[in-house]
């Protein structure tokens, strides 16, 4: 029995990992801020916390009540892609200006824990990307174990989810040195807007291209 409930922790485990460590516009705003040394703990904390519930969310059945009303989807995409395109414009902008990463930790100008947090919220909960990953991939493989092994596999997805966030996020520190030079920070806010830029329009193509 208790292989049994390991064998549905590790594929939860594995499942989750595999669909977190794609480059994306979460990944890369816990990359900068775990450069930063600004709001770590907060900012990892709440990726996996939305994450963590949407998984929940997933294996208790909901993914069949967001796939009933696709105007929720549609919603998320407007609203994900407009956000995508602002951050993607303003990692742009850095990319003109680019600071240094200065040795006492954090950097001058940078956001405040309230802009953090709604900023990791956006970028969390407005890309329906995330839904169907979570809520709908891994709840209906989920679905196929009955209880309790559904909740084993469950926990090791949100297992996965947990230490990719806090391990991107305070293992980014180790490169440290090398974003004290402003041509890293010119090089890292440019990939970050395109990976925003190219995000938001992947979220827009079928709606403008009809497909």
């Amino acid at each position: 029995m208790l292989s049994t409930y390991m064998s549905a922790a590790l594929k939860g485990f594995g499942l989750g990992t595999s669909l977190i460590v794609a480059i994306g516009a979460q990944n890369a705003f816990v990359l900068r801020q775990g450069l930063k040394r600004e709001h770590v703990f907060v900012v990892a904390t709440i990726c996996f916390l939305c994450d963590a519930t949407l998984i929940a969310l997933g294996s208790a059945g909901f993914g069949s009540l967001v796939a009933a009303f696709p105007r929720l989807t549609d919603i998320a995409a407007w609203c994900g892609a407009a956000f995508l395109l602002a951050y993607g414009l303003r990692s742009f902008r850095a990319a003109i200006r680019p600071s240094v990463l200065k040795t006492s930790g954090g950097e001058a100008g940078g956001m405040t824990l309230k802009q953090a947090v709604l900023t990791t919220l956006a970028l969390s909960l407005l890309n329906p990307h995330v839904y169907l990953d979570t809520v709908i991939l891994l709840g209906s493989l989920a679905g196929q174990y009955v209880m309790p092994p559904r909740a084993f596999f469950a926990l090791g997805a949100m297992a996965a989810s947990c230490v990719w966030f806090y391990g991107v996020g305070y293992g980014a520190g180790r490169l440290a040195p090398l974003f004290s030079r402003p041509t890293s920070w010119r090089v890292l806010d440019l990939l970050i807007g395109i990976i925003m830029w190219s995000i938001a329009f992947s979220l827009l193509r079928p709606y403008v291209l009809g497909s």
